[in-house]
């Protein structure tokens, strides 16, 4: 999912850098997640932190290596600066995952779509008042952080319940253990599973979808936000339609190769969408719930 942008663009955003022109980031701290997951905490050399709604993303570039899409893990309400959690899986996150205090990383966006957990967003499917509940597998807990985060903060204003599903492949795998537990401090119930547990491990093992019978929300009422490897939600959102939630009150986090962020190159295109301009975040209900049994080519 990463590339060497070497076009010629003179098409400009409003305060004339080239649309393709990364905002120079300094690594403010870093944080070894897991073996292989990096949180990196960037601030703009000059000028005010970015303002990213939970769900979207940004192009960051790892100067010499390359550029690639990866989500905002910090919310809106977080002081601070602003938070990426890399997982390293190929050249250009393996540099960023190298990165150190004081290097400085490019940084492009906010691109896409969001989770619509913004109070002003007054036609959420989500913030309709009843339970929500949030399905994540692996690292796809981190494009959800800043989401539960204004969930959980509405619910102790009077909103709706919060439920939080989690799966991962081992214990050593799951991430955010400090946020899971303030989470469910605050009033969120929530429950994790493994796919293969370990001597150590007492909590449950199977697939995240086997949580969702003991989890106690309001299926006739409730909405969901989904994201994780495509099998994942593809089988979560099914399950959750099953259990009779509405598919329009179901998102999920799609992507495809995203390379430039702004709809141009077409790498991105699933179906009739550009999912770099009309996704990450689209409901589940009718043309998604096909896209999501096509392979990524």
């Amino acid at each position: 999912m990463s590339s060497d942008l070497r076009l010629d663009v003179t098409e400009s955003d409003g305060d004339g850098r080239g649309a393709l022109t990364p905002i120079l980031h300094r690594v403010v701290s870093r944080h070894q997640e897991t073996a292989d997951v990096t949180i990196l905490a960037l601030e703009p050399l000059s000028g005010p932190r970015l303002e990213v709604r939970p769900g979207q993303f940004n192009m960051l570039t790892a100067f010499g290596v390359g550029e690639v899409a990866i989500s905002v893990s910090s919310a809106p309400r977080d002081p601070g600066p602003i938070q990426h959690s890399v997982r390293d899986v190929g050249q250009v996150t393996h540099a960023l995952c190298r990165s150190r205090v004081g290097d400085l990383i490019g940084v492009r966006g906010p691109f896409g779509t969001d989770w619509r957990v913004s109070l002003d967003d007054v036609n959420s499917p989500i913030l309709s008042g009843g339970d929500v509940v949030v399905m994540a597998g692996g690292i796809g807990l981190a494009p959800l952080r800043g989401a539960v985060h204004e969930l959980v903060a509405r619910a102790r204003e009077g909103g709706g319940r919060v439920f939080v599903l989690i799966g991962a492949r081992e214990p050593a795998q799951i991430v955010f253990n400090e946020d899971l537990a303030a989470w469910e401090r605050d009033g969120a119930r929530v429950l994790v599973s493994v796919d293969r547990g370990s001597p150590q491990w007492r909590g449950r093992v199977g697939l995240v979808t086997t949580l969702l019978a003991d989890a106690g929300f309001d299926a006739s009422s409730a909405a969901a936000l989904i994201c994780g490897p495509e099998i994942m939600m593809r089988f979560s959102a099914r399950a959750l339609v099953d259990m009779g939630v509405d598919p329009h009150r179901i998102l999920v986090s799609l992507e495809r190769n995203m390379q430039c962020g702004l709809g141009w190159c077409g790498h991105c295109q699933l179906g009739p969408f550009i999912l770099c301009r009309d996704g990450p975040v689209v409901p589940y209900a009718g043309v998604v719930s096909h896209l999501l049994s096509e392979r990524e080519r």
